[in-house]
């Protein structure tokens, strides 16, 4: 176990965190709580946490607040009756992450760790953890309130496709005890609804809250949301068993997912119907700057220090968060459809004051672990004209091509970085967020020079020996259902990388990202990937096969087997064994592996690509009939 004053200072005092303990709460001169919290993961005070984000946000509203960190499910339930009943309402989340994605690989083998836990070690977290926190709750506590949110109940909201049971699911909030579900970034409609059930609100005006979703029987009327329309999708039954109206679900979900004016959703279930009102507004700079201004101590309760520690604790200990939302829009990412594509971005002296407090941290030796967000280079990126804005319902900004309305400058991100430099204290400012390098290598906005310095910028100064980029594929025919550039891209970066390298004399690597298994994507297509990387001698070592995750157009893709926009058929690897054979190319060096992707290619007719990925491997061990075939 590493040395505890690696990360943990000599002294604290325990009121500096939420109390996760009776003794805790009882110390603080509290006889009852207004709000409990539960959750998933083991419990860090830092913004980068779910939990800890709306437990300091309710304390700065004046609420008692104490956390539940990952209750055990499985005995005599005392730790979800240890701190008695809150007076408002209980709030629960699986954590950081959907626990199904915690819990199982793309192939639905169970994983043997969780890094959201002590030691990196298993088991603190059930499958579907909320709908069986709020199981619990709604038995032990059938009068209280119970609110949910975060990734896992955010990305359920509706009928969705389940990959792990393989079928259409309904909304979470259908059976489970769940009264009010919080779906995106919480921060502003748990502060609303929080003050309204504090204010014995009625339950019309709890349910007229912004980004809250709730349940009502089928024949009661739900009244109007001021200027915006109500839409209904096909009922949960309906959309269970005819994949077509599914598809075109998705793309109604999709589209107001990502629109600043997005209609209210309504969906039946059975003799419910589940509404999803519109939500907020993104947080401005002033209100995400606000966020991070909560007093987070930064480190995870002292009940963990005496423990190995906590792996994701450790991954971002030392980084900086400087904006949110992503305008990307790729197909099997969650984050648009979880809180839309709309970008945040925290202001320069926000971001500077907490890069000071961490160079402060026990451990700190001068370098920033990551500097970024959800796509690093999205800082400060708005619309020229917000109100051409309202009217879109594109579910990407910048694919297949960058918007007219978008300011891509970088000229903001470079000056972030330069102040972030010359901070006392910092040696190096990583950035270990994922870049989109097609924001400035592209064929607009020459006359912006940030648009050039930006990438030696990066490259000379904010890397860490390697730079992980995500071309995610090389065939244009699967990067166009991904939504990615083509991966002539890459290769422009690929050439600006090796000269900012030569010309600064460093020796540092590309490290691109790619997945197997899209939809889309076929065997032929893998066998094109390894044999175009392995000509360009890259490097793969990140490697993502396709885990279908809930409200992704993927996901809806792999299930449907439609695209949801065309409505057109698409090939999809839907078998375990289709997936484990694409996977199989990113590691040929295995050489069971290779004579299975051998035989694979010999029955397609492409062996003419066996040499170009194996270079002169001997074939007779190999079944398989020789084709001749030398081209395409």
């Amino acid at each position: 176990m590493p040395d505890q004053s690696l990360y943990y200072p000599d002294h604290y005092n325990i009121a500096d965190w939420l109390p996760i303990s009776l003794k805790e709460v009882k110390d603080r001169g509290w006889n009852e709580l207004d709000v409990i919290l539960i959750s998933g993961d083991a419990y860090v005070d830092h913004p980068s946490f779910g939990i800890a984000v709306i437990g300091r946000i309710l304390e700065r509203e004046g609420y008692k607040v104490a956390i539940l960190p990952q209750p055990n499910w499985r005995d005599d339930l005392r730790d979800f009756t240890k701190l008695g009943k809150p007076g408002l309402f209980f709030g629960i989340t699986s954590g950081n992450m959907d626990s199904m994605v915690n819990h199982y690989t793309a192939n639905k083998r169970i994983r043997s760790n969780d890094a959201y836990s002590i030691n990196n070690q298993a088991g603190f977290r059930p499958d579907r953890a909320v709908t069986v926190y709020a199981g619990i709750l709604r038995k032990l506590y059938p009068d209280s309130i119970i609110v949910a949110g975060g990734i896992e109940a955010s990305l359920r909201r509706f009928a969705h496709y389940d990959y792990w049971d393989d079928t259409v699911k309904p909304g979470i909030l259908h059976e489970s005890g769940i009264d009010f579900l919080v779906f995106g970034n919480g921060e502003k409609p748990i502060i609303e609804l929080a003050a309204k059930i504090k204010n014995r609100a009625t339950t019309q005006e709890l349910r007229q809250t912004p980004q809250v979703a709730y349940k009502v029987p089928s024949n009661e009327t739900i009244p109007d949301w001021p200027g915006r329309n109500t839409i209904s999708l096909s009922s949960f039954g309906e959309s269970r068993k005819n994949k077509l109206s599914f598809a075109k679900d998705f793309r109604i979900i999709e589209e107001e997912s990502n629109t600043l004016s997005s209609a209210r959703i309504v969906q039946e279930h059975d003799d419910q119907k589940i509404v999803v009102n519109p939500p907020f507004d993104p947080a401005t700079t002033q209100e995400l700057d606000e966020f991070h201004n909560l007093p987070f101590t930064r480190l995870p309760h002292p009940r963990y220090w005496k423990k190995p520690v906590i792996p994701a604790f450790e991954m971002i200990r030392f980084s900086v968060n400087i904006h949110r939302g992503c305008f990307g829009g790729c197909a099997f990412c969650t984050i648009s459809a979880h809180q839309g594509k709309h970008v945040s971005s925290r202001s320069l002296s926000s971001v500077v004051s907490e890069v000071e407090n961490v160079v402060k941290m026990p451990g700190f030796k001068g370098y920033l672990s990551d500097i970024g967000g959800p796509s690093a280079n999205m800082y400060g990126m708005e619309p020229y004209k917000k109100d051409i804005c309202l009217k879109c319902r594109k579910p990407s900004c910048i694919y297949p091509s960058i918007c007219k309305n978008l300011n891509i400058s970088h000229k903001n991100l470079i000056d972030l970085y330069k102040k972030v430099r010359m901070i006392p204290g910092i040696k190096k400012a990583f950035v270990g967020s994922g870049v989109r390098y097609d924001l400035f290598i592209n064929a607009r906005n020459k006359e912006d020079n940030s648009l050039k310095e930006y990438p030696s910028e990066l490259i000379r100064y904010h890397v860490s020996g390697r730079l992980k980029v995500a071309p995610e594929h090389t065939r244009d025919s699967v990067l166009k259902v991904i939504r990615k550039p083509g991966f002539e891209k890459f290769i422009e970066l690929k050439k600006i990388f090796e000269h900012v390298n030569e010309k600064n004399n460093l020796k540092q690597e590309l490290i691109p990202y790619f997945i197997s298994s899209h939809p889309g994507c076929t065997l032929e297509d893998m066998a094109e990937l390894a044999a175009e990387t392995r000509a360009l001698n890259l490097r793969i070592e990140q490697v993502q096969d396709l885990t279908p995750t809930p409200m992704t157009l993927a996901s809806t893709m792999f299930h449907t087997g439609l695209d949801p926009y065309s409505l057109q058929p698409i090939f999809v690897a839907n078998s375990q064994s289709e997936k484990l054979l694409q996977r199989s190319f990113f590691f040929t060096d295995n050489s069971e592996d290779k004579q299975r992707i051998v035989s694979a290619l010999k029955k397609i007719n492409r062996d003419d690509l066996i040499p170009k990925i194996f270079g002169n491997i001997k074939l007779k061990h190999v079944k398989g009939k020789q084709s001749g075939r030398q081209n395409k």
